[in-house]
């Protein structure tokens, strides 16, 4: 009959709870780095959404005008509304203003018009769109 060698202990040896513990905190500060990611993505996504609705409230006023005459009182020279803002957006929290102002000779069949679009994100923030009309 044969007899089994004894084993080496240092052979078997398993994971030691230090191990286990120091492997449980790198994971967790991986998790934590990655689920810090999920906020500024959203606010990345929230920013470019006003953004391009800013834009497409800008477009819609300079496209408005461009149906106008040259000599309504919507394209005297100036700023409009004279102080404040136009409240416009699905949900009112953007204020949008223009500006027209003619240009001098030999330019004088042109007017200038400027759109700015403003709204409060971390801050003020703001989108302008500028076109020339011709008479």
């Amino acid at each position: 009959m044969r007899t089994l060698a004894p084993r080496d202990r240092h052979a078997e040896r398993g994971t030691t709870l230090a191990e286990l513990m120091i492997a449980l905190v790198v994971l967790s500060l991986g998790v934590l780095a990655v689920g810090q990611l999920f906020p500024a993505g959203t606010r990345s996504s929230e920013a470019a959404r006003l953004t391009s609705a800013a834009n497409y409230l800008a477009q819609e006023q300079l496209e408005q005008l461009k149906g106008e005459d040259w000599h309504s009182t919507a394209l005297e020279d100036g700023r409009h509304p004279a102080s404040g803002f136009d409240s416009v957006g699905t949900s009112q929290r953007m204020g949008r203003f223009y500006e027209v102002s003619s240009m001098a000779s030999p330019l004088d069949n042109l007017k200038r018009v400027t759109v700015t679009v403003e709204w409060i994100q971390q801050g003020t923030r703001s989108v302008t769109a500028t076109t020339y009309m011709r008479q």
